[in-house]
């Protein structure tokens, strides 16, 4: 039980200084829209989708390596409650059009990131 939170942990302390590193790329339009928030989001799912294919077709990955990759790193990476705060921020702003189109876009991108991720690796 520890080595796995031990590896969880890890992961999750990898994932989150990359997620602080790709949020500092300098992508801020004059509206507001959470661009760096988005791209790590569809990011992260394409990611976990690898993840998740490689270990369907490569049965023998150590289940310690996928706690690591899946929960921790992904885990640390993805920021969707960064997303929640974000859209609730745009929504009180009154910008609606840009709230509904980032709940959208992190929607159907993020899915779809998933399932590229995956047929990568098929």
């Amino acid at each position: 039980m520890f080595v796995n939170c031990f590896m969880i942990g890890a992961g999750g302390a990898a994932g989150a200084v990359c997620r602080y590193l790709f949020g500092m790329l300098p992508l801020k339009p004059q509206n507001g829209f959470p661009v760096n928030t988005l791209l790590i989001n569809i990011f992260g799912s394409f990611c976990i989708g690898i993840i998740t294919a490689l270990a369907g077709k490569n049965g023998r990955l150590d289940p310690k390596i996928m706690l690591f990759l899946k929960v921790g790193f992904c885990g640390g990476f993805t920021t969707f409650s960064t997303f929640s705060l974000e859209t609730f921020g745009l929504l009180q702003a009154g910008n609606y059009i840009p709230a509904a189109l980032y709940m959208a876009l992190s929607f159907v991108l993020c899915i779809a990131g998933t399932a590229g991720g995956m047929a990568l690796i098929q």
